[in-house]
C-alpha cells in the first residue's frame, strides 16, 4: 500500500476556520496545481459542501472539470491569455477571464463580440509581483477598457503580493498602490466591482486588506510559513510499508555518494518513498539577491555543523532515514525497533511535491 492520505476531518476544520476569520467577506477558494496537490475534485466538492462556492484556477482544464461539478458556481481564471482559442472554450464554459494587459482586453473583447455575448473579466493590477497585469501608473490604460471595451463586462479589479508571508511593509505599499488606483477609478465614476488583493498570507496577517473578498489556497492545506494564530491543521501525509528488512555489518554504507556509514550492526528497512514523490525534496533556491545567497551559506553551514535528521513514523516510532534518498526508495534504521515487513510506514510530504502516489480522502 503506497497513498498520499488527506485528513478529511482536519480540511473540513479548516474550512469552516478560515470561513470564520472571513466573516461576511465571500472566498475565491484558490485550485491550481490539481487543488494544490489534494485532488480538484474531492477537495473542491468538499469545499463546496462546506458553504465555498467560489473557485479560481490556472489552467482551462481546471476550469472544464469544476464546470462540471457545478453548473452555476463562478469561476475565475487567474492567469491572463490572448489566444483567441483559449478565450473561446473559456467564455463557452462561463469562466470569469483576468484581464492582465491591454492587449488582452482587446483579445477578449473581439472574441466576446464574435460570440454575440458580453464576456465577464476581473482587471489584474501589477504592484511588483512582474507577471501579469496593469501597472499602477498605467491609469489612462485602465480606463480604456472601462470606456471603449464594449464586450466586456468588468465584474472585479485585483492585484497579488509578493512578500505577504515575510514583509508587512512591501505588502502595505502593494496595497496603497491597489487603493490609489481604485479611489481614482471610483472619482471618474468608474465602478471597480469586487476588488480583492488577499492571499493566503496577507488574510491571515492582514484583516484590514480582505476588502469585497479574499483568494485562500496555502491556508486550506495549513502548510503556511508561518504559525497561524486561527490554529489550522497541516493536511496530508504519505503511507507506505516497509518493503523488505535487512541485517548491515559496521562499515556498510547506505545510499548513493555513501553518504551514511554503519558505526554498529544495524537493522535497516527498504521504503518505497523517494524523490520522485516528492519525499525530502527541498526546493532549489531561485533567488539571487545577496541576502538570499548569504541565507543560503549559512544555511549549508549549519547543516555541516548540525545535520538535519529525515524522519518517518513506524509503529508509531520516529526512524531516521540513512543517507540520501533514492529516486523510488529510502532506507530507515529499524535497529531499536520491533517490526516486519509490511509494518506500516508515515512520512511527511507536501502535496506540491507529490507525484506518483494516488490520493486518498480518508
Amino acid at each position: 500500500m503506497k497513498a498520499y492520505i488527506v485528513e478529511r476531518d482536519a480540511l473540513i476544520h479548516n474550512i469552516q476556520t478560515i470561513r470564520r476569520h472571513a466573516g461576511s467577506v465571500p472566498i475565491w477558494a484558490v485550485l491550481k496545481g490539481n487543488g494544490y496537490g489534494i485532488g480538484l475534485v474531492p477537495f473542491s466538492k468538499l469545499l463546496h459542501e462546506n458553504g465555498i462556492d467560489r473557485f479560481a484556477v490556472t489552467e482551462r482544464k481546471e476550469a472544464e472539470g469544476l464546470r462540471e461539478l457545478f453548473p452555476d458556481a463562478p469561476i475565475l481564471m487567474l492567469r491572463s491569455t490572448s489566444d483567441p482559442t483559449e478565450i473561446r472554450e473559456l467564455l463557452e464554459l462561463g469562466v470569469i477571464l483576468t484581464v492582465g494587459s491591454y492587449d488582452t482586453a482587446v483579445a477578449i473583447n473581439g472574441v466576446a463580440a464574435e460570440l454575440e455575448r458580453k464576456a465577464p473579466v476581473h482587471l489584474a493590477v501589477d504592484t511588483g509581483m512582474g507577471r501579469y497585469g496593469f501597472l499602477p501608473g498605467e491609469y489612462e490604460r485602465v480606463v480604456s477598457v472601462y470606456e471603449y471595451m464594449s464586450n466586456l463586462t468588468i465584474e472585479g479589479i485585483y492585484t497579488h503580493f509578493h512578500s505577504a508571508f515575510s514583509s508587512a511593509a512591501a505588502t502595505t505599499r502593494q496595497f496603497n498602490q491597489l487603493s490609489a488606483l481604485i479611489n481614482r477609478l471610483r472619482d471618474s465614476g468608474h465602478n471597480p466591482g469586487m476588488v480583492h488583493c488577499c492571499n493566503s498570507h496577507a488574510f491571515l496577517r492582514h484583516p484590514e486588506m480582505h476588502l469585497d473578498a479574499v483568494r485562500i489556497g496555502s491556508a486550506f492545506l495549513g502548510r503556511l510559513s508561518f504559525d497561524d494564530k486561527l490554529g489550522l491543521k497541516k493536511i496530508g501525509r504519505a503511507e507506505c510499508t516497509v518493503e523488505a528488512l535487512r541485517q548491515i555489518p559496521k562499515g556498510q554504507t547506505v545510499g548513493y555518494g555513501a553518504a551514511f556509514t554503519a558505526k554498529r550492526p544495524m537493522k535497516i528497512g527498504i521504503i518505497g518513498l523517494g524523490w520522485y514523490h516528492g519525499f525530502a525534496l527541498r526546493r532549489e533556491n531561485d533567488v539571487f539577491r545577496f541576502r538570499d545567497s548569504l541565507a543560503g551559506v549559512l544555511h549549508y553551514v549549519k547543516n555541516m555543523i548540525l545535520p538535519p535528521k529525515i524522519l518517518v513514523t513506524v509503529e508509531g516510532k520516529k526512524c531516521r532515514v540513512l543517507g540520501h534518498v533514492g529516486m523510488v526508495n529510502a532506507v530507515i534504521d529499524l535497529s531499536d525497533l520491533d517490526c516486519a515487513v509490511g509494518s506500516p510506514v508515515i512520512a511527511d510530504l507536501n502535496p506540491l511535491n507529490m507525484k506518483g502516489l494516488r490520493v486518498v480522502y480518508r
